[in-house]
């Protein structure tokens, strides 16, 4: 029987929240872009607490560790492709689309890899931790959007995350590259 601890519970709580995220960005209310993007940021300090919480008190569990990446996915590709429709312009489209298709490739790149024996060969790099803290920034911005200033300084994140999204990208597939060109070598 699988037990639910805290953490995982946390997890749950932010998929649960997902609903409630996208409901309150298309209400009619000035007020509802803000409780939008709060819930965002529940969310995202949801996202950081429970691993913290399951490596603190030692309480990684398989389902854990298989669904708070899901849950994170689910819930950021959910705020880019609402940005998206809300901005409805190429120069916010194109760096999404490039983040959902790293996202794609990264995640698709993982499982393959624990399939062969090396989950942990792709792991969190810096520069991986440094794109998810923009792309929040970006995200909390263009989902709240109160003035222009806030909107033009998110859009500049969110190009930034972009380029750092190609940089973690091309890193990981080097990575990857590496360790089949020396495999197939033997």
């Amino acid at each position: 029987m699988m037990q639910l601890n805290i953490p995982t519970w946390l997890t749950l709580f932010r998929i649960i929240l997902i609903p409630f995220f996208v409901l309150f960005f298309y209400l009619p209310f000035y007020w509802a872009p803000f409780i939008s993007t709060f819930l965002f940021i529940i969310s995202a300090l949801t996202d950081w607490f429970d691993g913290f919480l399951a490596r603190l008190y030692k309480q990684t569990t398989r389902f854990g560790a298989f669904l708070d990446p899901v849950a994170d996915k689910i819930m950021v590709i959910t705020a880019l492709v609402l940005v998206t429709e809300y901005y409805n312009s190429l120069w916010v489209t194109i760096p999404i689309i490039t983040i959902i298709t790293r996202e794609i490739i990264i995640s698709s790149l993982r499982e393959w890899m624990a399939e062969v024996g090396k989950y942990n060969f792709i792991t969190v790099s810096l520069i991986g931790k440094f794109k998810t803290s923009t792309q929040m920034i970006s995200l909390i911005g263009l989902l709240w959007h109160p003035n222009i200033q806030i909107k033009i300084i998110s859009i500049v994140f969110l190009y930034f995350t972009t380029i750092l999204t190609f940089w973690s990208m091309f890193k990981y597939l080097l990575l990857v590259y590496r360790y089949l060109h020396k495999i197939l070598l033997k």
